[in-house]
């Protein structure tokens, strides 16, 4: 992006994440994703985690950088949080949508890149890391996810590239999307 022509000199790339994009955010991410059957949040615990972190994720990071005139990279944002929990938990998505118009105070991505795997590949390629407790899911769980991630897509004409791909095909796809996008504007 620097390198783009896309971004202004004195802006920069602010690169963060949901959840943990904030030093209270990494405390819920470490709840969220402990992997401990004994200490495992309800469902409904788990939604207004999420909704917790985004809150403070949008107001302490995005909305001050944006207000610099800086670009905002996240890795997951609101649809997410409709994806697994409305989805994959079959949690009311009527009311994960209310949840998230509050929380989101009116801020969503210019852009979204949806990097399509398929559950049994997104596995496969963590088949040598610990799982984290919305991973160890399992199979059924993640196909669900999955099935909601494309519905959100089509919905929200997202720019959906496949993940299997060549790495450099990835970067390049979403570059020329990035430069089609905004330099247009």
């Amino acid at each position: 992006l620097p390198e783009s022509g896309l971004i202004d000199r004195n802006s920069k790339v602010i690169k963060t994440r949901e959840p943990g994009g904030t030093p209270f955010g990494k405390k819920i991410r470490e709840i969220i994703l402990t992997n401990d059957s004994k200490n495992c949040p309800s469902d409904l615990t788990e939604l207004l985690l999420y909704a917790a972190d985004r809150a403070e994720h949008i107001s302490k990071v995005i909305i001050p950088e944006l207000n610099k005139n800086n670009w905002v990279i996240s890795d997951r944002f609101a649809d997410s949080t409709l994806a697994y929990q409305g989805y994959g938990r079959n949690l009311n998505i009527k009311i994960i949508k209310q949840l998230e118009s509050i929380v989101c105070q009116g801020k969503e991505p210019d852009i979204t890149f949806f990097l399509d795997i398929s559950p049994e590949e997104s596995i496969i390629r963590r088949k040598d890391k610990i799982p984290d407790r919305i991973e160890s899911e399992g199979l059924n769980f993640l196909k669900k996810v999955s099935k909601g991630f494309k519905k959100i897509a089509q919905t929200k004409n997202w720019e959906v590239i496949s993940a299997a791909q060549d790495i450099d095909l990835i970067s390049n796809h979403i570059k020329n999307e990035l430069i089609k996008n905004f330099l247009s504007t």
